[in-house]
């Protein structure tokens, strides 16, 4: 691995039972890379990402993170290594407050290196509504919020990367444009990288990353930032329908 690498996935393969999902996956995250992943559903991208989180087990292949072999980690070693994971839904709390649902993950933690205050502080400068509404049951959120909520507890450890899985699902335009610049601003700043799958044409456009297109678990096109520079383009180039 160079040493810009940050996570390394090489020829992976994982699924359910006998069934294989994931066949021969392969590809490159560098530090403050945005990397978007997109295909049909059931086309295996959310098992992807559950295999790299490891929630899946890895049959064949290796995935590597700051040059260290984590195929064999659970979710949580991973997790204080550095990686971040919003799974699709959410998963919000619903009876618990916005700030208790952020502060959750830290009594996962027996020791942290950081300044929780601080990290908490950052997160409210990052999503105003969260720190409005920080009192509020999870539960009161609007969908656009609860994604600025999911986002914000996989902050609240400085992750080096962090995985999302469709963070656009259900969300209006405008919410999906403002969560597209706070990733692009943690990339640039915090130098954050990020592994999204999505679907959304508009929202994979907006980042203005590189994108796999995923075909029955392979990854069968690799498209440029540059070649997907406006909707059109990417919607001819990765042949989905924009949302």
């Amino acid at each position: 691995m160079s040493k810009n690498n940050l996570l390394e996935i090489q020829k992976v393969s994982s699924g359910y039972g006998s069934t294989t999902i994931v066949n021969n996956f392969s590809f490159v995250i560098n530090k403050g890379q945005i990397l978007t992943i997109t295909g049909r559903n059931g086309m295996g991208k959310t098992t992807l990402m559950k295999t790299v989180m490891g929630l899946i087990e890895v049959r064949v292949g290796s995935i590597h993170f700051k040059n260290k072999d984590i195929s064999k980690l659970n979710p949580s070693l991973r997790s204080m290594l550095g990686i971040g994971y919003v799974p699709q839904g959410r998963e919000i709390f619903s009876s618990l407050t916005v700030e208790q649902n952020i502060m959750l993950p830290i009594f996962t933690r027996k020791k942290l290196e950081f300044d929780i205050k601080k990290n908490l502080e950052n997160i409210y400068n990052l999503f105003p509504i969260l720190k409005e509404k920080r009192n509020d049951n999870g539960s009161s959120l609007s969908g656009g919020q609860q994604q600025q909520l999911a986002i914000a507890r996989a902050l609240i450890f400085n992750p080096e990367i962090i995985i999302l899985d469709e963070p656009s699902e259900g969300i209006q335009p405008s919410i999906v444009s403002f969560i597209a610049d706070t990733l692009k601003t943690l990339s640039k700043k915090l130098n954050t990288a990020f592994l999204v799958v999505e679907q959304n044409i508009s929202f994979i456009s907006q980042l203005e990353s590189d994108c796999i297109l995923v075909h029955k678990g392979s990854n069968i096109k690799i498209l440029t930032a540059s070649q997907l520079s406006s909707v059109e383009k990417a919607r001819d180039l990765l042949s989905l329908e924009a949302h």
